[in-house]
């Protein structure tokens, strides 16, 4: 029977981590295996794929999202490594953090907690949006645990119009309003479905969401110190921009903002993709697959003279 157990003890909500393995596993070939790190009396859950000997790729979602986002990705990605995707604090089938609110250093902290638990060397980190800021502070602050870095679309603090920001955080509210007050039934045999909706069925999940957004809208100052602290350290870094979904004037701000890091790191790449919305992962997963492999491929051949 599925476990029903409260969250606040680390367990998983009903259902939820079994749902989200279930839709993950029907679409990559050669199935996923759920994995759980506990963080004094929460736990951390993520799926993955691959050997479990191979390289860590490590996937980072947007903000207020969950693994179901790299649905698209996995498939790509099990003959690279092991590619884990991971749900932060209070997200998907993780236990909220007992903090009220959650923090930059604790997202870090938790990704870098991920990391060890691997026990397998530094990771490729993948990170989109959101996930593409917290992947730069861990290399930024903890460089040992990074081999590479592929960043997609990646959110960045001098870009986040007013009017974006403003917009952004009352489509969410009616979401997950609508979400809470009469929760969608997905068709039958719809497991990806069943498992968006279980990933904000819960109290707890839907004010984590909420509570995520609010610290990307009042983390600017502290990213922009952080940057000017240290640079990226000297691994491969590729940095990927989409061109659709937004104004041209915008994107093209975006876009070179996200220039912006390559251009500060060593070597770094830069890739522009047609035609490809802000989920490049999901409108063209075979080019951010390709780029993990291009990042992934001197941390690969380093970890086998090492053996």
């Amino acid at each position: 029977m599925p476990n029903k157990g409260n969250s606040r003890t680390g367990r998983a909500p009903g259902g939820v981590r079994a749902l989200i393995t279930e839709a993950l596993a029907e679409r990559t070939p050669g199935g996923v295996r759920p994995g759980e790190l506990h963080r004094g009396v929460r736990a951390l859950r993520w799926v993955e794929t691959g050997p479990a000997e191979g390289l860590p790729i490590v996937l980072v979602a947007g903000c207020g999202e969950c693994s179901l986002t790299w649905a698209p990705l996995l498939p790509e990605l099990a003959e690279l490594g092991r590619a884990v995707a991971y749900d932060r604090a209070g997200l998907g089938a993780s236990a909220p953090d007992r903090a009220p609110r959650p923090t930059l250093d604790a997202q870090v902290e938790d990704l870098a907690a991920l990391i060890r638990h691997l026990d397998a060397g530094p990771a490729v980190l993948v990170g989109h949006s959101w996930g593409g800021q917290l992947v730069q502070l861990l290399a930024r602050q903890r460089p040992e645990l990074v081999a590479g870095l592929v960043l997609v679309d990646p959110a960045h603090e001098e870009f986040r119009p007013r009017a974006i920001a403003l917009a952004e955080a009352a489509l969410l509210r009616l979401s997950l309003l609508r979400t809470a007050l009469a929760p969608a039934a997905p068709a039958p045999g719809d497991a990806l479905g069943r498992a968006g909706a279980a990933a904000v069925a819960r109290p707890h999940q839907r004010r984590a969401v909420l509570a995520e957004h609010r610290l990307t809208a009042l983390a600017a100052p502290a990213l922009r110190r952080r940057r000017a602290a240290a640079p990226l350290p000297g691994v491969p870094v590729t940095v990927l921009s989409a061109t659709e979904g937004l104004p041209r004037a915008l994107r093209a701000r975006f876009t070179a903002a996200q220039a912006g890091i390559a251009a500060g790191a060593a070597g770094a790449v830069h890739t522009v993709v047609p035609g490809a919305g802000h989920y490049i992962h999901a409108d063209r997963p075979d080019v951010v697959a390709a780029a993990v492999r291009e990042v992934s491929d001197p941390a690969r051949i380093a970890r086998n003279a090492g053996h």
